[in-house]
């Protein structure tokens, strides 16, 4: 397992481009008014419309593995709780689960 995305809500999605394009000067991969991304090297940082679920300023990691359906068997088999288990959606499979700190997490195949 990897870490793929630093998932970041923003209540602007143009102005969170032009920050992180321009003033950070982060390299932009894809953008769309609903989800954006940036290169960052291993990591991609992804930036998507903030909600009542999901406020401005908050983050979800996404983490990414070969075999989703095992890595499920084998985390849950360890007491990892999952809020979703792996179904396909955006054209991957996706789970979620809770973190450490109650935070909901995904976790893709690919």
């Amino acid at each position: 397992m990897r870490l793929a995305y630093a998932i970041k809500f923003v209540a602007d999605m143009d102005a969170a481009i032009a920050f992180h394009r321009d003033t950070l000067g982060l390299p932009l991969k894809f953008q769309s008014p609903f989800w954006s991304e940036f290169s960052t090297g291993e990591t991609t940082l992804a930036l998507h419309p903030a909600s009542d679920r999901n406020p401005a300023g908050s983050v979800q990691l996404g983490y990414q593995t070969a075999d989703l359906d095992l890595l499920h068997a084998e985390r849950e088999a360890n007491r990892l709780v999952f809020t979703q288990p792996p179904v396909s959606q955006h054209g991957s499979k996706i789970a979620r689960f809770t973190g450490s700190e109650g935070e909901e997490c995904s976790l893709g195949e690919g």
